[in-house]
């Protein structure tokens, strides 16, 4: 049998080292600083994942005798407004400050939330007053909220809106999302090609006015945009909203971004393009401000961002068709043709020819396609809101085609926004910007006998991939 012998001096003075290592990183807290919405890596590059985060557990914001924390307005155009510690109490929006002609005009930032329809009478229906929103000094403030308030930390998205244009893909992604990501992003103009951001991600939304069976569209696309782009976000709807107005306690938000669709149509972009999220385009912004969204979205669908709808590719040419549709549809003899000569391009040149009905594809196809997508077209509807999976280049187009003399501004302006091509159709005629025509909806626009020319299509898809 061996003795155990005593430990030797060296022995002594290793294990004396370990122990007091193990003391110093067991009080070493972890640095979640850096933390932010997008990790970086590119496709190949050596990937470092960071260590479980450890969060403070802040619930409650106090202060003492005048150092109630001011409202500040980060960011503002009609409708779309980013606010510093906004306060909500009893389901009013309170802005504290002493300065209260620094805050934009109240109704270029809220409004009473009803539908929107058209007439002076419900125009002035939308007027906000102080139920909706007030501007309140530091001293009136606390005399209302006392010494605290209950603290929603991180960024918050709250949406003022009815849900009478949020069920509906293109006005969810082509309009409310859009404008509030071109409303957050800029925060960061130094977004890159590959949507890489340092903006901390979104926390929250609260519906405010919309429950949760009304968000949704029909097509089940709004649903997979938010949880693709934002994987941890919660969502808060109107019952929710009303649960915490019955509490009777002042809430602070960190950071809020306030948007709201009646309050942009005071907005003058909205006045010439018809479209509220046009209004954001006159803040600072990345070229690349949208990568950042498109990148989630398609990554979701196994696809690298870095990757696809590059120039150095085979061309893609998608038709969307809506010829089972019912309404909006090509003459039945020009839609073979258009098909015919796409497929000419095709055998002559070697581009890729998709001709799809966007509802007979599952969503994650029809990312998917959009997202390889060099060049799109289909006659006014809804596929068409597939643009903005698109990745823009020289090349990058999009060709809507009208009954002859009618014209809306909907991905019109979505496609520019995103640095593309658009080119509207009347049969054998084509236009662009800035030689658009006023927005018209003659008889016809909605029928079953819009003409195209398919050889002038395709002649124009040739010369478009042409460009280098």
């Amino acid at each position: 049998m061996h003795s155990l012998s005593a430990p030797t001096r060296r022995e002594a003075v290793l294990l004396i080292l370990v122990f007091v290592s193990l003391l110093w990183f067991s009080r070493t807290g972890y640095d979640t600083s850096r933390v932010r919405f997008w990790d970086g890596t590119k496709s190949g590059s050596s990937t470092t994942h960071p260590p479980a985060l450890v969060e403070p557990w802040r619930t409650r914001i106090t202060w003492s005798s005048g150092r109630i924390p001011n409202t500040r307005v980060v960011s503002h155009v009609p409708g779309w407004t980013i606010f510093d510690n906004l306060f909500v109490l009893n389901g009013t929006v309170f802005v504290v400050t002493d300065f209260p002609s620094s805050i934009p005009d109240r109704l270029t930032i809220t409004s009473t939330a009803v539908y929107i329809v058209n007439g002076e009478e419900a125009v002035n229906s939308r007027t906000p007053g102080n139920r909706e929103m007030r501007v309140v000094s530091t001293d009136q403030a606390e005399r209302l909220f006392g010494s605290s308030a209950e603290s929603i930390d991180g960024v918050t998205w709250l949406v003022n809106d009815p849900p009478q244009f949020i069920t509906h893909y293109y006005h969810w992604s082509a309009e409310l999302f859009f404008g509030f990501w071109r409303t957050y992003s800029s925060l960061d103009t130094t977004i890159d090609e590959m949507g890489k951001s340092t903006l901390p991600a979104l926390r929250r939304i609260f519906f405010a006015h919309t429950d949760a069976d009304h968000w949704r569209d029909y097509a089940l696309m709004n649903q997979w945009v938010l949880r693709s782009a934002f994987p941890s976000l919660t969502t808060e709807y109107s019952y929710d909203w009303e649960d915490r107005a019955a509490m009777g306690r002042p809430m602070m938000l960190d950071r809020v971004i306030f948007t709201d669709r009646a309050a942009a149509m005071h907005g003058h972009h909205f006045l010439s393009t018809g479209r509220t999220a046009s209004e954001p385009s006159a803040l600072p912004g990345s070229a690349y401000w949208w990568s950042t969204i498109r990148a989630n979205v398609i990554r979701v669908c196994g696809l690298d961002s870095n990757v696809v709808g590059d120039m150095a590719q085979t061309p893609v040419i998608t038709y969307i068709s809506r010829q089972e549709w019912g309404r909006r549809m090509l003459i039945q003899e020009d839609h073979e043709r258009l098909v015919e000569e796409l497929y000419k391009l095709r055998d002559l040149y070697g581009y890729e020819v998709n001709v799809v009905s966007m509802d007979k594809l599952s969503r994650a196809e029809q990312f998917t396609l959009a997202a390889r997508t060099t060049i799109m077209m289909g006659v006014h509807g809804n596929g068409l809101t597939s643009l903005v999976w698109m990745r823009p280049s020289p090349r990058a187009t999009v060709m809507e085609f009208f009954f002859p003399g009618g014209f809306a501004m909907d991905y019109e302006y979505t496609t520019r926004a995103l640095g593309m091509v658009h080119y509207g159709f009347w049969d054998n005629e084509y236009f662009t910007s800035p030689e658009t025509p006023g927005q018209a909806y003659p008889e016809g626009f909605q029928g079953t006998s819009i003409p195209i020319d398919g050889a002038v299509v395709a002649r124009l898809c040739h010369e478009r991939l042409l460009l280098r």
